[in-house]
């Protein structure tokens, strides 16, 4: 067996014997392999769905921003009613709080006014008075020094005749206190002569005729009073 013995050469008869013994080797092997596929192959539909793709998924894309956020301009912005016609505001009217007790008294708070006879006669002295009253409802406070108050002496023809302050002016301090309806009066003896601021001018006593009064407090004045010297 192992000396072939033939018409040929030994080599040939040993190709042939590896030939046969490759071939013998190769059918015992796939056979082998088969039978082991056979045996550890499991049955239908208990095997696992293989994987679309061996390669792990790729992360998700985000979503573009005009998927997120709408556009501004699909964004309807909702169209305010009309204004309804709406009248302008009444102006305010300052609310007249009326004097404040114990305060100043003003202009308009006080009255002044001249009392005298209504008729003197030539050369006479009478004797003349300043009243100031208190026309508010409240209490009121007025300075009655006696260099703002004057009464003065006018002719038919307005011209002005005689002052208290002009041959004798007087200072004082006087400040009162005036409840409503009260009255400050200052009389004063006029004796019946002309002057002129300063009293420069000879005085001479005021000839008949008809003569009005008038006087002042400061920069309230009064109204005029007759007076008829005969």
């Amino acid at each position: 067996m192992l000396h072939p013995v033939g018409p040929l050469p030994a080599a040939v008869y040993w190709r042939r014997r590896l030939m046969v013994l490759t071939l013998l080797l190769a059918v015992l092997g796939g056979g082998g392999w088969l039978g082991v596929a056979l045996a550890t192959r499991e049955p239908e539909g208990t095997r696992p769905a293989a994987s679309s793709s061996s390669a792990a998924p790729e992360p998700a894309e985000p979503p573009a921003l005009e998927r997120v956020v709408p556009s501004l301009a699909s964004v309807q912005t909702p169209t305010p009613p009309a204004a309804a016609s709406v009248p302008p505001p009444a102006p305010e009217v300052p609310v007249d709080t009326g004097p404040q007790p114990g305060g100043p008294c003003s202009d308009e708070m006080i009255a002044v006014e001249v009392r005298a006879p209504a008729s003197v006669p030539v050369g006479s002295g009478p004797t003349v008075e300043l009243v100031v009253t208190n026309v508010s409802p409240a209490p009121c406070s007025r300075v009655l020094d006696a260099e703002l108050q004057e009464i003065v002496l006018l002719d038919s023809d307005g011209a002005r005749r005689w002052g208290s302050n002009d041959c004798q002016p007087e200072s004082s301090d006087d400040v009162r206190l005036l409840a409503p309806g009260e009255q400050a009066v200052f009389p004063l003896v006029w004796s019946g002569l002309s002057s002129e601021p300063g009293c420069a001018a000879p005085r001479t006593a005021m000839p008949a005729g008809q003569y009005v009064l008038r006087g002042r407090l400061d920069t309230r004045p009064s109204p005029d009073t007759p007076l008829t010297i005969a």
